[in-house]
């Protein structure tokens, strides 16, 4: 076995990527404090053909080297919007016809493996690292999605709940955005 050469993975330039038939799903950053964590999401985003992300509140925004560091350039590629109150985020993403999931441990949420991917646009909402997704977040969301956990620790990093989401809502189209 060999690893692949940069030039055989046939990665997308900025240009192509921008082109490029989007997954039509939304990231929501609620809160997040730390800048790893945005740029990792970030990365990821990017990785799924993710559609754009909300960064709000008090989460850090690009430019930054602390967000660089872990995007690797995703920031240049991902679409984003900054909004100071994540309720505005989300108003604005119902109005424009996106149905609304947080990513939360709370009653009558559907674990991830028996979510299905509505055909429709959607934004998932991940939260603060510490307090989660903001109760009034919460209120408006058309449902909650929870990650199947079974150790003594029943919390994710952000990061890594994002990735697992979003391969699992990317998975049903794959063939499609390749």
């Amino acid at each position: 076995m060999r690893k692949l050469s940069m030039d055989e993975l046939g990665r997308k330039t900025i240009e192509e990527f921008k082109q490029a038939g989007k997954n039509s799903i939304i990231v929501v950053l609620d809160n997040i404090r730390s800048m790893h964590n945005v740029g990792s999401v970030f990365r990821t985003a990017d990785a799924f053909l993710t559609e754009a992300i909300c960064l709000c509140g008090y989460t850090p925004q690009p430019p930054h080297r602390d967000i660089h560091k872990t995007a690797l350039g995703a920031t240049e590629t991902v679409d984003w919007l900054y909004y100071a109150n994540t309720m505005d985020a989300i108003t604005e993403l119902k109005q424009r016809g996106y149905r609304i999931f947080a990513v939360e441990q709370v009653e009558g949420s559907i674990s991830l493996e028996q979510f299905n991917m509505p055909g429709e646009k959607i934004a998932i909402v991940f939260g603060n690292e510490v307090e989660g997704v903001n109760s009034d977040v919460l209120k408006l969301a058309d449902g909650c999605i929870e990650i199947p956990q079974f150790g003594m620790k029943h919390s994710l990093n952000i990061s890594v709940a994002a990735g697992i989401v979003l391969w699992k809502l990317t998975e049903p189209v794959l063939k499609q955005l390749k």
